[in-house]
């Protein structure tokens, strides 16, 4: 059925939300959503999670623990605003450097804006760019981080091959994602929110449903937490590992480049 998730073999490259789309049309689809909702992005997350996902961002940095130290280097994906990137620099006591890479202008421009106001600019570099070729040299970085962003990647594979390519010998990769609820119960309570409220949330907010629509579809087609370990091992990344926060409804995946 349209609703089951991809597995750890593919097929988020063409699935929009529930519909089937060609290969290739995908990244525009998406790109339109981000477009519609850069400027209301944290207000897009506060409804998605009903605010929970402040706390798992902030779970996610203190998992990675960025050094104190101005050599160290973090790629920040799919994260546009800037809300994980201005968090790590945060936690390194303002020493480290992020880049935060997208590939959609509007969000960026959202996050470049933030970080000028925070006084991070100086530790900030904001890239256009696009997660399945990424335009680094290989062994450049620290970390690689991303939050709730690889759903949105069409060929998942191919990010995740880049993001070990980017690693240097010794650096972590951490995705923080909406995930396959464990909990029972808790799974048709989501169920009724994400498709009840959320998309009425969405219209009352911006004034359009359809950017939510596709966001909670999408969260149901991507792979569960053990078929996106599996992907990430055969990427070429050791010790994979997650963690669920609030039942599964959000999962981190962690692996190394060793």
């Amino acid at each position: 059925m349209a609703e089951s998730r991809t597995s750890a073999q593919g097929g988020m490259e063409t699935s929009y939300g529930f519909r089937d789309v060609a290969e290739g049309e995908k990244q525009g689809l998406v790109n339109e959503v981000f477009h519609k909702v850069a400027k209301r992005y944290d207000i897009m997350n506060d409804v998605m999670s009903a605010g929970l996902h402040r706390l798992w961002k902030d779970a996610m940095v203190a998992a990675l623990n960025p050094r104190k130290d101005a050599a160290y280097k973090v790629l920040d994906v799919a994260g546009g605003t800037g809300d994980i990137a201005f968090r790590i620099v945060e936690a390194s006591n303002r020493l480290a450097h992020a880049t935060v890479l997208d590939i959609n202008g509007s969000m960026l421009g959202v996050g470049s804006e933030r970080a000028e106001k925070k006084g991070l600019s100086d530790n900030l570099t904001f890239v256009e760019a696009n997660a399945e070729e990424l335009p680094f040299e290989a062994n450049s970085f620290d970390a690689y981080t991303i939050a709730f962003g690889i759903r949105n990647v069409p060929r998942i594979d191919a990010a995740l091959s880049e993001a070990h390519r980017v690693l240097k010998r010794g650096g972590r990769l951490l995705v923080l994602e909406f995930s396959d609820v464990e909990m029972p119960l808790l799974d048709k309570f989501y169920d009724q929110w994400s498709f009840k409220a959320i998309p009425q949330f969405g219209k009352m907010i911006t004034g359009d449903a359809e950017p939510y629509q596709y966001l909670v579809e999408s969260i149901r087609k991507f792979p569960n937490q053990r078929d996106f370990a599996a992907m990430i091992g055969k990427a070429g990344f050791s010790r994979v590992h997650f963690t669920n926060y609030s039942g599964g409804i959000a999962a981190l995946h962690s692996g190394w480049k060793l």
